[in-house]
């Protein structure tokens, strides 16, 4: 995993004002989200093979589950009811409730329109060491950081539905075997997204009011980025580069 390191707009020049803190934000997403990494570009390009899109998918699908549980986290780091009552809806957006239908059971869908057990899925037996790694290290982050830090790490959905869009519209040009059913999850996110990702970076805007808190908010935001980065160079390293790990999915040979 890359590591975090301060971030300032120039020249370990402190971030001033809450208008800085934003610039430095958005500069982040720009040079570290993970739309940048050469396994999307694959991915989106039609250049993978079915095997190679079914481990991403699984491997994904710990991220996604384990969602849920990191904004359960967060919550309960909150005494203010106000703050609570708007994250609770992300537990659900992921979980789905009672007779609705939530995120994790769309990326099934999208597991099993890949032609994947879903009891394999879930299990998360096939998943990659680092795959488990990073997950169980954001949750841990959320944990242990700040209540401030842990809500400025969720920042990375300022930049999602970009990433969204090209991922429906080249998955579903270069697949044979994507469709717009099994496509669900981010059609969803296209709108879910940009709500949670403005009360983020409100909060965080009104509440680091000093250029340390400014500067912890950034390396958040550069942590999460790494989390979704090095699932990605795992991702390469194995299914690209064709180092698989012991115990983990091997694909069926075309």
């Amino acid at each position: 995993m890359r590591t975090t390191t301060a971030f300032s707009l120039a020249k370990g020049t402190p971030l001033a004002s809450a208008e800085d803190l934003e610039a430095a934000l958005r500069h982040i997403g720009e040079t570290r989200y993970h739309n940048l990494h050469p396994f999307h570009r694959l991915l989106h390009g039609g250049k993978l093979n079915k095997g190679q899109v079914q481990a991403w998918a699984l491997n994904r699908y710990y991220y996604q589950s384990s969602i849920p549980i990191k904004d359960a986290v967060v919550l309960s780091r909150f005494r203010d009811r106000n703050i609570r009552l708007e994250w609770r809806h992300r537990i659900e957006d992921h979980d789905g409730n009672f007779g609705t239908e939530g995120g994790i059971e769309r990326w099934l869908k999208l597991t099993e329109g890949l032609g994947l057990d879903s009891n394999y899925v879930e299990s998360a037996e096939g998943i990659l060491p680092a795959t488990r790694f990073a997950v169980d290290a954001y949750v841990h982050f959320v944990r242990d950081k700040t209540p401030l830090e842990a809500i400025a790490s969720s920042l990375t959905e300022l930049f999602a539905p970009n990433l969204h869009e090209e991922r429906i519209s080249g998955m579903l040009a270069h697949y044979d075997f994507v469709n717009p059913n099994i496509m669900s999850y981010f059609k969803r996110r296209l709108e879910q997204a940009p709500r949670d990702a403005n009360f983020a970076l409100d909060f965080v805007k009104v509440h680091a009011t000093t250029p340390e808190q400014r500067e912890a908010v950034c390396n958040a935001l550069i942590f999460k980025t790494n989390v979704l980065w090095v699932q990605l160079d795992a991702l390469y390293h194995a299914y690209v580069d064709g180092h698989i790990p012991p115990g983990a999915f091997v694909p069926e040979q075309d």
